[in-house]
């Protein structure tokens, strides 16, 4: 339907550069290989399929492929390059403001929250699908992903990512009940930054999960999310439980940034669905 109208010449880049890979890498008729994947193997993939022109990034996944390595850690890659991008955003701008989405929030279509949901779909199709498939869609899926970073503007390669030495040096809690609270606060002042990085501590100090998906979850229902809030928390429980602990963290502390961003625009329809369910 998207290119019955007017054509765009972007989309032929992708449709001639897969086939390509395929042949080059010699993978169609190969099954996928097992070799095993350190944590050390899976920083340095993501970081290769970040820091990539989208054709770098494809061919670095085709050759991993090729090498043996197993899709699922290729994919636990491209999706930890795009969580860099909602780690690393200094959100919209002054021209893209609209109504919901502020100057510097990075909820709803932001860049990272479309590549995260975007590659988590990918990584989940390399998963069921037959040999030839799982290998198009992490391709596809490692091309989709540094294109976002090269193609909608920002400065990702020299922008830091939270948390940041700064905000972590300002929290005091220790204790689960008091970072989940601290959290809480810091979604409801919209403060990004530090509700990601008392959600990092939290997860540094080995509190359980449970509580602070609990806690976000809560307002992945009640705010609007630009339409995005209830999917990227799918999104981020989804990849938290396929992701090594080593990693695992950084979707928390994505999740919880976009939150803070979000707080403050109540879904519609919440306050009528709580008053009937009360009834």
């Amino acid at each position: 339907k998207a290119e019955s109208g007017r054509r765009n010449p972007a989309w032929d880049e992708p449709r001639l550069l897969l086939p390509k890979m395929l042949e080059e890498y010699k993978l169609l008729g190969c099954s996928p290989g097992d070799r095993k994947a350190e944590d050390g193997w899976i920083e340095e993939m993501s970081q290769t399929i970040f820091k990539s022109t989208p054709q770098q990034a494809a061919a670095a996944v085709a050759s991993a492929l090729a090498e043996g390595m197993p899709p699922d850690a290729i994919g636990e890659a491209v999706t930890l390059a795009a969580n860099q991008l909602v780690l690393r955003d200094h959100g919209r701008s002054p021209r893209e403001e609209v109504a919901g989405k502020p100057v510097g929030s990075v909820h709803g279509d932001s860049i990272g929250v479309h590549a995260c949901d975007s590659a988590n779909a990918w990584r989940n199709m390399a998963r069921v699908s037959n040999s030839r498939n799982c290998f198009a869609s992490l391709i596809l899926g490692a091309y989709q992903m540094a294109l976002d970073r090269t193609a909608r503007g920002g400065d990702f390669l020299n922008w830091p990512p939270l948390p940041l030495a700064r905000h972590l040096g300002e929290i005091k809690a220790t204790d689960a009940d008091g970072l989940l609270r601290e959290a809480d606060e810091a979604i409801r002042a919209n403060l990004q930054a530090k509700a990601g990085a008392v959600i990092h501590r939290y997860g540094e100090l080995g509190h359980p999960p449970r509580a602070a998906f609990d806690l976000l979850l809560r307002y992945a229902v009640s705010e609007d999310g630009a339409l995005h809030a209830e999917k990227f928390y799918r999104t981020v429980s989804e990849e938290f439980a396929a992701t090594r602990p080593a990693f695992r963290w950084r979707h928390l502390v994505a999740l919880a940034r976009v939150t803070a961003s979000e707080f403050g625009r109540p879904a519609a329809g919440v306050a009528e669905a709580r008053a009937l369910l009360k009834g």
